[in-house]
This record gives C-alpha cells, structure tokens and sequence, in this order.
C-alpha cells in the first residue's frame, strides 16, 4: 500500500449499475464523490456470466432513463458484454469519477469525529460517507452436501461459460432459476444429457398478449411491491431473454429430451437423491404463472385495452414421464453424469465492512438502502425498496433516493458548521474587544502619569 492519504465527502465502493447510477445522482445534486472498483465497469457481467447470456428484460425496459442501448431494437435483449458496454458508455456521458484496479480492503469509522477510514490498494481515504454499491453477487454458494470426491467435475454456474469447457458426459444441474434454467438449456440444444433439479420457482409467461412481462408487472403495481410475500422469500424466478425471448417451459423441456428431477437432497457413494416434490413445484409454478394471465386479462378487461387475445397461452403439456414417474436417485457414474453444475445463487460478503451496520445474522440493516450506521448505505440488493430494486432500472431509483438523503445530511451540517463558525467569529470579536478595551486602559495609564 502506498502512503497516498486522501479526503472525499462521498465514497463509492463499485463501479457496476449500482455505482455507476449512484455516481450519476450524486453529480448531479453537486455532491463531491469517487467511485472505486477493484477491477473493470461492470466487470460481472463481462466475466462472471456465461458467453450466450442476455439481458433477462427488454432494451426498453432494463436501462437507465438517460440513455438507450445503442444498436439494438428496444424490444431486443442485450448481450452481457453490450450491457457491460452501455454502462462503460454512461458513465463517460456523465463523467462518473470512477477509479478502476483499486480495491477497497477496509472501512472502519473514524476515532472521535465524523466520517469513515477507508483503506484500500491505493492508499488510504477518509469518507465522510460510505456507499456499498458492490450488489448481490458477490460469492458463489455450493450447497454443503456437494460431493467431496474428485471424481465428478463441479462448478458453480458463476465459472460456467459454454459446453465445451466442460468433460464428455451427462450434466446435472442444480437449481431451475433463470441461471439454472438457461444454462440447462443451452446445454441440451448443444447434445448433452441433461438433468435439472427443479425448487420452488415462479414462471412468469415472457409475454403476453403482445406486452412482455416486464411491462405486466409494471402495470399491475408488482414492480413496486415493497415485501415479498410470505414464504416465497427465497423462491426463484424462470425466465429469460435468450434466443429472442420465450417462457420457460419446464414440461416442454422434459418433452424435448431434458430430464427433470426434485430438489436435490443428498450425496452419498457416488448416487444423488432428490426430493418428492417434482411434482409440486411444477404446480405452484403453473398456478404463478396463470394468476398473472388472469391479472393480465382482468387489467386489459378493466382499462378497455385492444390487446390480441392468446389463448395458447393457457395450454399445459401433459406431464412428461419424468415427472410421473419421478427419478428419486440417480447414480451418477451409471448415468454417464461427469459435471455437475450449482446455479445456488450468490451470497455478499462484507468481511471488509468493518462497521455497526448488520444485523445478528450479518445481514445489512437499513431502510431503503440508508443504514443503521450513520454514513453508511446500501444500493443494489434484491428487496432494498422494493421488489425491482436489484434490476437495471430499479437501482437507479434507488440510487435517487439514496442521493436526496446525503444532500440532506450534508444541509444539517452545513447549518451545525455555519453556527459553529459563527461562534468563532463572535468569540475572536468578543477577544478583539477586549484586547482593544486593555489597550486603551494602558493608554489611559500612561497618560495619567
């Protein structure tokens, strides 16, 4: 590290959407700030996604209000480098002060006055504020029952990138979100035998009755759902951009040669079992799905909407065998499985972080991204204010309000430094006086005598 020490009003700690909107709000309002980022702008999703992902949302809708992605339909889907690219892009339009190749190691408050010491690759900056705009995805979780033999090849779909990086043989993948889901798929369109481990999951239909999903949730007020429902906090969504974008399709998938088994349950002497509930979370999927047709309809219904109708939409394929007739252990080796695949999501990791700003769990506590630790924020989480907020959009809302209270921090102490200097004017004409009152009186001294 070297001794380089500087000051900022504003730190912000990654150069992602989430920064990168933060930087844009906080320039405007005339808030002095920097941005760090310990590797590239939106360096996740140019090497931590896999070669053929796309936006999971349409170019209209998964953007920043000042700017459209160029080179594309707004109805298309981004590929993960043009998104990385749109973002490289805004932040040069707004002249975002980020620094790249520098990483945050430390922050920790400061010793008997305002603001935070931040420690980083490139020396040390104080911060009267600290913004964490690192998001959602930061480590890759296996689940603990991952076999422990070297015998069978496992990443995590973080690593994944194409078929060919991974050995001859049957793949099996655990979990059915949007990850899960498309990487399954890309690998059975590449010949690969596949076997997916479908959760619980909501399916959204990708559009319907001409009006993607996007815009559904929009207009029924799911975008701005502040809690998720009960018990379906964890639940993961199925849907994707991919190939133009179509609904996921869990029974037509299995018809098309996938096969789809239960949660995953255990490991044991080279055979994996899984879960009864195949069956069940196909279900509670069918029925997600359909309760947005019937919002869907009733809205079209209720606001005289001359929308096509599409009932096709509403065709179930049979349940295929697999699921009929559930697999519920599988050997791996007798199944040619050589790859497994863990699409279990991410976890943060705030080991850096080192202040009173998490709960007893380690989850960040906060109220819409403003932490229990004065100075501290959050922006890019799922759920931070609402159910939109880890999207392309939603963060840059959030960022917005996060902006508006650090203005508003900043007009209190500015008010607490203004009656401060006050004081100390007052207090050195109060001193003047006297100083020029005792010099009189030794004047007057002098000339009595």
């Amino acid at each position: 590290m070297t001794n380089v020490r500087t000051s900022i009003d504003t730190l912000v700690v990654g150069a992602g959407q989430a920064g990168v909107a933060m930087s844009e709000h906080l320039g405007k309002l005339g808030v002095p700030h920097l941005v760090l980022e310990r590797e590239r702008i939106a360096e996740r999703w140019r090497t931590g996604r896999w070669d053929s992902l796309v936006a999971n949302g349409p170019a209209w809708h998964d953007r920043f209000p000042g700017m459209e992605f160029d080179g594309i339909g707004p109805d298309d889907f981004a590929s993960k480098d043009q998104v990385a690219d749109y973002f490289v892009a805004y932040a040069q339009k707004i002249e975002a002060p980020i620094r790249t190749g520098v990483e945050v190691t430390k922050v920790a408050r400061m010793s008997g006055q305002a603001g935070f010491v931040v420690e980083t690759s490139d020396g040390v900056i104080e911060a009267r504020r600290v913004v964490v705009a690192t998001g959602p995805f930061q480590r890759p979780v296996i689940a603990p029952i991952a076999p422990k033999d070297g015998d069978i090849h496992q990443i995590h779909s973080a690593s994944y990138k194409n078929p060919a990086q991974l050995p001859e043989g049957a793949v099996l993948v655990v979990g059915a979100g949007s990850s899960g889901v498309q990487i399954a798929d890309e690998l059975r369109r590449a010949g690969r035998e596949v076997y997916l481990s479908v959760g619980p999951h909501d399916r959204p239909p990708r559009a319907y009755r001409n009006r993607d999903f996007c815009w559904w949730l929009g207009v029924l007020g799911e975008w701005d759902a502040e809690v998720p429902r009960a018990g379906r906090e964890h639940v993961t969504i199925a849907v994707s951009g991919a190939r133009g974008g179509q609904t996921v399709d869990f029974r037509a998938l299995a018809h098309q040669g996938m096969t789809l088994v239960g949660l995953t349950k255990s490991f044991e002497n080279g055979v994996v079992t899984f879960e009864t509930d195949l069956a069940e979370n196909l279900k509670r999927g069918d029925e997600n799905y359909l309760s947005l047709l019937d919002a869907a309809d009733a809205y079209i219904e209720r606001n005289g909407l001359d929308l096509p109708l599409e009932p096709e939409a509403r065709r179930v394929h049979p349940d295929p065998a697999c699921v009929t007739e559930p697999i519920l252990a599988l050997d791996l080796a007798g199944a040619g499985v050589t790859s497994i695949i863990w699409a279990t999501g991410y976890a943060v990791d705030y080991g850096w972080l080192q202040v009173n700003a998490f709960d007893e769990k380690g989850k960040p506590r906060h109220q819409r991204g403003v932490s229990s630790e004065p100075g501290i924020y959050f922006l890019g989480l799922p759920w931070l204010s609402r159910r939109g907020s880890s999207f392309i959009w939603g963060v840059w809302h959030d960022a917005r309000h996060i902006a508006d209270h650090i203005v508003t921090q900043r007009k209190y102490l500015a008010y607490q430094d203004a009656v401060q200097r006050e004081a100390r004017s007052l207090e050195d004409e109060a001193t003047s006086r006297e100083s020029a009152a005792l010099q009189m009186r030794k004047l007057s001294a002098v000339n009595v005598s």
